[in-house]
């Protein structure tokens, strides 16, 4: 494992990376120094010298006695996600055994939606040459691959063969694996649940990244929106302030609901764009549970916080020996739609009966 290193009298702190170097023991020079001959007086000139020299002394003595820890470095696109997700990430490690603060260091860097700071934080990460770099998000997972061919990468994206990052979810190539959240894929799926649920929206808007943007993703999603007989707006916001003009263009064009792309900003927004919709009456479908248990209308998409866990196993493994061309990309087997019956009501919708039949969970 890189960072440790049998017959170096060194060790890296968990937080820094720095090296210091480990002297002889304190007690063994007191040992020596009381064994040994020469007049009484200048021992004791030199115990005190040495006792003197203690406090300096001390950190070395216990350097040599201690292990360098593994260090993680946590690389996400947007602001510090919800704690249960940290929270997931960091019970998929104990799993394999290892335990942040003790036998593990993590440390994050948080782009706050600025993607354009990925690469140098990635960078960073290289540079200190950190035994992993988990990546959030597809930018941040392509900013780390374009960082290091050296250092293994555990990424949770949405479609990493699209992204470039690996060329098969079985068999990865390379210093990279992780975990696929299949989103894209899913998206006309989400149309088509928010067609049943809003049957009488003739317009509907798709909010998207630009920053993030598949061009093809937004080929395929107007094919299936003409499909169903629906107009599909498309909005864009790559930033907050951009949230604010997006709502407005699709209350202005009169969208009858709103299709919430997925991606990292997005998902640092959560709260927000729940209250924007809820201001201007706008029913929407998000991607996950986090954003109906904040008050959204429905969601449909595979767990979070499960996919946080099986990043931080994969991260684990791979401290443990594991090579990421052995562990394939894995995938979600199971997707929860979940319906906020209280939202509907302040909407002034009637969830269909066939959708509250295949809810995996209804918040009243």
């Amino acid at each position: 494992m890189r960072g440790t290193h049998q017959g170096q009298q060194s060790t890296r702190t968990a937080s820094t990376g720095r090296t210091h170097d480990c002297k002889r023991p304190l007690h063994h020079a007191l040992r020596d120094l009381l064994r040994g001959g020469g007049h009484p007086h200048m021992k004791r000139r030199e115990l005190m010298l040495l006792l003197g020299g203690a406090m300096t002394a001390a950190p070395r003595a216990l350097c040599a006695q201690q292990k360098a820890l593994p260090v993680i470095g946590f690389l996400g696109s947007s602001s510090p996600g919800p704690s249960a997700d940290v929270v997931a990430f960091r019970h998929g490690l104990s799993e394999i055994g290892y335990v942040d603060g003790q036998n593990l260091a993590i440390e994050y860097h948080w782009a706050q939606g600025s993607y354009d700071r990925l690469p140098a934080l990635a960078a960073e990460f290289a540079s200190r040459k950190v035994d992993v770099i988990a990546a959030q998000g597809t930018v941040s997972a392509r900013a780390a691959k374009a960082a290091t061919s050296m250092i293994p990468i555990v990424f949770l994206v949405g479609d990493p063969v699209w992204s470039g990052l690996v060329t098969s979810l079985a068999r990865p190539t390379g210093n990279l694996t992780g975990v696929s959240i299949i989103s894209l894929e899913l998206m006309p799926k989400r149309l088509e649940l928010l067609s049943e649920l809003v049957p009488q929206a003739g317009v509907i808007a798709l909010l998207v990244n630009p920053n993030n943007l598949r061009e093809r993703f937004v080929a395929e999603m107007q094919e299936a929106a003409r499909a169903k007989g629906v107009q599909l707006l498309i909005v864009k916001a790559g930033s907050e302030s951009e949230i604010d003009a997006a709502f407005a263009a699709l209350v202005q064009q009169r969208a009858g609901a709103l299709l919430v792309g997925t991606d990292p900003f997005f998902d640092s927004q959560l709260d927000r764009l729940v209250a924007l919709a809820a201001r201007y009456a706008v029913p929407a479908i998000y991607a996950f549970r986090e954003y109906t248990a904040a008050g959204g209308l429905i969601s449909y998409g595979p767990s979070f916080t499960a996919a946080f866990h099986l990043l931080g196993v994969y991260a684990g493994k791979i401290l443990k020996g594991a090579k990421p061309a052995d562990l394939p990309v894995q995938q979600p087997t199971k997707f929860e739609l979940v319906v906020n019956l209280k939202t509907a009501q302040a909407l002034g919708l009637t969830v269909p009966p066939s959708i509250l039949a295949r809810a995996d969970e209804v918040i009243e």
